[in-house]
């Protein structure tokens, strides 16, 4: 009889532990933050940008419908992409693009590379499917976004790790990258970029605001204390999930939507930003 109530209580704590894993890595959460600048042109009061990060070409399809249907319920102005969108472990173009043609009737779609394209031989190929979607790859360069005669700068880097020289750190990779990008300074400035750990760099550059992902939100988070270990920033990182300023710069960080090496999260559910502008 002792064994039977020892294997039941096994089974159970195994049952529950499985739903808590399928539940944590597949129910979405939908994180809203306001910005609110005296740069920003009054226009563009409540100007919702969506930002999707580390999509990896997921296969849950649960995920991916919650996410499709909670952008387009949420109506954005813009869609933003902040690298990853494939994985270079398990790379599918396909899945990722079937993606993007599923919210690119939404609102228009800005996307700059993670470090997994940078890892693939099929990142023209990726690009070029993008394109055909109306995606508009900001990889080094500047749009201009405008309502009437108000305009805000929305600008992209590439990932460093698409530049083959290893002697050179990934702060001057950056900062090389946005001294090569013209654009008025005088505008509010939007920048995409993969990577939460330069942030005093987008600092020194005198960024308004930039969206960021890579981390993965920690990929176990622990109360109190936030992730446990994030890519460029080891043990205990320090930007992981939500806003962070400094001086006059903003960074939001997004824990993402899908999973690479570890195959799950703990405490850190895939997140969908959105972001709501104001005077």
């Amino acid at each position: 009889m002792k064994r039977i109530v020892i294997v039941i209580i096994v089974i159970s704590l195994f049952g529950l532990l499985s739903f808590y894993l399928y539940y944590e890595n597949n129910k979405l959460q939908v994180s809203n933050y306001e910005i609110i600048n005296k740069r920003i042109p009054s226009e563009f009061n409540n100007y919702k940008i969506v930002q999707i990060s580390d999509f990896h070409n997921t296969k849950s399809k649960i995920l991916t419908n919650d996410l499709i249907e909670k952008i387009k319920n949420i109506k954005p102005n813009l869609i933003v992409l902040t690298g990853d969108l494939i994985d270079s472990n398990k790379l599918s173009i396909d899945t990722s693009i079937n993606f993007i043609k599923k919210i690119k009737d939404i609102a228009p779609i800005y996307y700059v590379s993670g470090n997994h394209e940078a890892k693939i031989a099929s990142n023209k190929e990726l690009e070029n499917e993008l394109r055909k979607n109306n995606v508009i790859i900001l990889d080094n360069k500047a749009e201009v976004l405008n309502i009437n005669d108000a305009f805000i700068n929305i600008l992209g880097v590439s990932d460093p790790s698409f530049n083959a020289n290893t002697y050179i750190d990934d702060s001057t990779i950056i900062k090389d990258e946005l001294k090569g990008i013209e654009y008025d300074y005088h505008n509010y400035s939007i920048l995409l970029s993969h990577r939460p750990e330069l942030f005093d760099t987008y600092v020194s550059e005198n960024i308004d605001l930039v969206l960021t992902g890579h981390a993965h939100g920690g990929q176990i988070r622990i109360p109190f204390i936030g992730g446990l270990v994030a890519p460029n920033q080891g043990l205990f990182p320090k930007y992981t999930s939500g806003v962070f300023n400094k001086g006059d710069t903003t960074m939001i960080v997004s824990r993402g939507i899908g999973n690479s090496i570890l195959p799950f999260r703990i405490n850190n559910r895939p997140e969908l930003v959105v972001i709501n502008l104001h005077n």
